[in-house]
């Protein structure tokens, strides 16, 4: 763990999952994958935070009593923030992940999850994290955000950070991304920082489809954009949406910006799984808005989704999480500099022209 108050940037309360994943025939399937939402948005978040800042990636494990001994030996070589909590009595949570045409995407649950709430949060110094990731329904949302809040202030502990609002970033989950939870959205949106819902996610909020031919529907998505932003996010209403939109890249939408990204991976074959992409773009994204202090609000949007689309490039180019590697000119992952991945995209940025 970091050892003072100031030292956590990010958290995430995603689960940590062992996953299987079944693919189409003739590919094999795989096992003990380290996986879930909160592995992944760790991973985005670590990529931007080589040693002796990736003590400042927070992340919750919860070891069952079958944890398999690579997996911890893999979490330590991050050398992250992580928590660690040994709970024997039970299975760690698993998840089967089968996948079909299209990436069409099964999951279901092969052992009794153990969600995370903020209680998890209370006498670490997670609690006084820059900004925090959120998954979860509407309600739940609003939930987390004023529990942590009442933690913070009702703490002994209280760190010098306190003073600033953490930054809250919220990833709807699918099931409740629908429109009858449209009127408990707009309430979860005044609590958060950032919104981000993948296209068909923020599509469902308003019961239409986003998708078009060969791409998304960019208008729609657009469109839809400008209702939230009508409404307002944030509690003061500077907040920002983040719609990420697989390979059609990410749409940013706050009062002073309106723009597309593209992904940075633009060749199917380069997409070995897509699992974990969205989580780790939003551990990238934070990582790049809290880079100034929370206090910098979303001034730097823009520099933190480049972030994130560098972080997601990282999560889906292999089964699984990208190989850590030390070299004389620093970490890689995939044998690439974080650092070569970001110029090289910045540089395709300046050709990038707006659909």
């Amino acid at each position: 763990m970091a050892t003072d108050a100031d030292g956590i940037d990010f958290c995430t309360l995603g689960m940590f999952i062992i996953d299987e994943i079944e693919f189409p025939p003739p590919k094999a399937p795989v096992t003990n994958i380290l996986g879930g939402a909160g592995s992944y948005s760790a991973l985005g978040a670590r990529v931007f935070a080589p040693p002796p800042r990736s003590r400042a990636v927070g992340w919750v494990v919860d070891c069952g009593s079958d944890f398999p001994h690579e997996l911890r030996e893999t979490i330590a070589q991050w050398d992250t923030g992580v928590l660690i909590r040994e709970t024997p009595h039970r299975l760690t949570t698993r998840g089967w992940n089968g996948y079909g045409a299209n990436e069409h995407r099964a999951f279901r649950y092969t052992t009794p999850k153990l969600r995370l709430d903020h209680n998890a949060l209370a006498n670490t110094q997670l609690l006084w994290s820059k900004s925090f990731h959120l998954i979860c329904a509407p309600l739940r949302c609003i939930d987390l955000v004023d529990n942590i809040l009442a933690l913070r202030r009702q703490s002994p502990d209280v760190g010098s950070n306190t003073r600033d609002r953490p930054l809250f970033i919220w990833e709807p989950v699918p099931d409740l991304c629908t429109t009858e939870e449209l009127t408990n959205c707009l309430s979860a949106l005044k609590c958060v920082d950032v919104v981000s819902p993948n296209h068909a996610e923020l599509g469902g909020f308003f019961g239409t489809n986003t998708n078009s031919t060969d791409h998304v529907d960019y208008r729609s998505i657009e469109e839809l954009c400008s209702q939230w932003l009508q409404h307002g996010i944030g509690p003061d209403g500077s907040g920002g949406i983040v719609v990420r939109a697989g390979k059609d890249g990410c749409f940013l939408a706050s009062q002073a910006l309106r723009k597309w990204l593209p992904a940075y991976h633009q060749l199917a074959e380069k997409v070995v799984d897509p699992t974990g992409g969205g989580n780790g773009f939003l551990g990238g994204l934070a990582m790049g808005l809290v880079r100034d202090g929370a206090s910098a609000g979303l001034a730097n949007l823009e520099e933190a989704a480049i972030w994130g689309s560098v972080s997601a490039s990282f999560a889906i180019e292999q089964v699984g999480m990208p190989v850590l590697s030390h070299t004389a000119r620093g970490e890689t992952w995939n044998a690439v500099r974080v650092e070569d991945r970001l110029s090289d995209f910045k540089q395709r940025l300046d050709r990038y022209v707006q659909p």
